[in-house]
């Protein structure tokens, strides 16, 4: 936390002058806004990517419902080899936000300790900074399998197509 702590403060109290601890909290508002502004682009990248997923599932089972047996195999194919590439990214999408937010409350944190209170940090200790799975599992626990869940599903669509080719029961 001390790099941290180096990198945030670029002035004493006594060096800064007069309007520091207004500018202070005026910075440290400004910055919870901005780390609740990417927790929102999360979810909108998470919502996207679930309409997408959903809409392509739906599309799969129309194909396969009525579609052209020699047809079905490859549009499913087609479909769900980028679906799985769009999948891994969304992944990859989550565990980055998941770090920059990590990131953003260790900055949180840094940010209380020249203030009078620290509600974050409390509220991290109230819920035993992560460690106790009854107190808190963090979303990012769950939110990761989500998108693997999906892969899974995609990948048994493109199996029960091929195995139904192969037997020819289309």
């Amino acid at each position: 936390m001390t790099d941290i702590n180096d990198a945030l403060r670029r002035a004493s109290r006594e060096q800064y002058g007069a309007n520091y601890d207004s500018h202070l909290l005026e910075q440290y508002k400004l910055y919870l806004e901005m780390a609740d502004r990417i927790s929102q682009r999360r979810q909108l990248a998470n919502n996207f990517f679930l309409s997408v997923h959903t809409a392509l599932l739906a599309l799969l089972g129309l194909i396969i419902e009525k579609g052209n047996p020699p047809y079905s195999l490859a549009l499913v194919l087609l479909i769900s080899l980028p679906a799985l590439i769009l999948i891994f990214c969304w992944y990859r999408l989550i565990r980055s936000y998941r770090d920059l937010n990590t990131a953003k409350f260790k900055v949180v944190h840094s940010m209380e300790a020249l203030l009078p209170i620290a509600p974050y940090d409390a509220e991290w200790k109230a819920i035993g900074e992560g460690k106790d799975k009854r107190l808190y599992l963090p979303f990012t626990h769950i939110e990761t399998w989500i998108p693997w869940i999906f892969a899974i599903i995609h990948l048994l669509f493109a199996s029960w197509v091929i195995y139904l080719w192969y037997t020819d029961c289309f």
